[in-house]
């Protein structure tokens, strides 16, 4: 009596043939394979990616306001009309340049932003602070992008002279000279057309590493002339600038690229007046010369022509 074979057959019998697989089609290879795909994951939704887009944007402008350009709130008009700013208005937000003046020197005409020195804010209240963090979060956020009110120890004006040059106001002209040359300052804002610059100052020797500033709204800018008692003590030190002053972003009426014109590239010498009695002496000495040397010369001419005559 035949015994019956067990399913395991092959197990237990090693000497006995594995049995072939059926061979499957290429279509069913396919359709396997699909279904053994892990089904993609599910997107988030809009408001759930929104917190780490906003995230996301505020770390990418912090890093960018910190080392390659800020904005920065014009809030007064001693700048006008380059930049606009007054209180209780619209003023203008500007895009500085922080990374320039990492591989350059400060130029005359540069409108720059800077810290305020010593001499500058030693009479400044500092701003208070408020005791909300929420305040202080939103003010710093504002700050960042323009919107707060600036830091009341930054400021903006631009560059007159620079470390070495020797500044004073005014020559006949009304000019600023440095250098012994007038200015050529067509930015310069004079809110009645017959205003001269008010304040003149005697020669001054900027210090080395250090810039002469001065506002465009000539007579309604506390200054270089101004702070610290002026003279040396208005200087602004080069590592307080904070970067230069490109371009006038908001409001949209008044976008545009801020001037940067030399004063010191097309300035003239300034010609020294003398009194009318010297203007008088070249001519009093030419006429005092001219009648011993006519007189002299008559008689030399005649003594050549009694010499002649006596050879003949």
């Amino acid at each position: 009596m035949a015994e019956p074979v067990s399913q395991n057959a092959a197990e237990d019998d090693p000497d006995r043939a594995e049995e072939p697989k059926p061979r499957l089609s290429r279509s069913e290879e396919r359709g396997g394979s699909r279904r053994r795909r892990a089904k993609p994951a599910k997107k988030r939704s809009f408001w759930k990616e929104l917190p780490i887009l906003l995230v996301i944007a505020l770390v990418l402008t912090i890093l960018i306001q910190t080392f390659l350009a800020k904005v920065f709130m014009i809030p007064s008009g001693s700048m006008e009309a380059t930049l606009h700013g007054c209180t209780g208005c619209t003023g203008d937000r500007i895009l500085v340049d922080r990374v320039t003046y990492d591989f350059a020197e400060p130029e005359p005409g540069d409108v720059v932003v800077f810290k305020g020195p010593p001499a500058w804010t030693q009479n400044e209240i500092p701003p208070q602070e408020s005791s909300n963090l929420v305040v202080r979060a939103l003010r710093g956020l504002g700050s960042l992008v323009g919107f707060a009110p600036p830091d009341e120890r930054d400021f903006v004006k631009r560059v007159v002279a620079v470390g070495g040059q020797t500044v004073q106001c005014c020559d006949s002209q009304n000019r600023v000279v440095v250098n012994g040359k007038g200015l050529d300052e067509p930015y310069v804002h004079w809110e009645n057309p017959d205003d001269t610059q008010e304040k003149t100052f005697a020669p001054v020797l900027v210090p080395p590493g250090t810039v002469w500033v001065m506002g465009d709204n000539r007579n309604n800018s506390d200054d270089s002339r101004f702070q610290g008692g002026g003279g040396p003590n208005g200087a602004v030190p080069v590592g307080n600038i904070i970067g230069k002053a490109r371009v006038i972003v908001l409001p949209p009426g008044r976008w545009g690229g801020i001037t940067d014109h030399n004063p010191q590239a097309a300035a003239q010498p300034v010609a020294i007046g003398a009194p009318a009695w010297q203007s008088g002496i070249p001519l009093g000495v030419g006429v005092a010369a001219a009648w011993p040397t006519l007189f002299f010369g008559r008689r030399l001419k005649a003594g050549l022509r009694r010499a002649v005559r006596r050879k003949s």
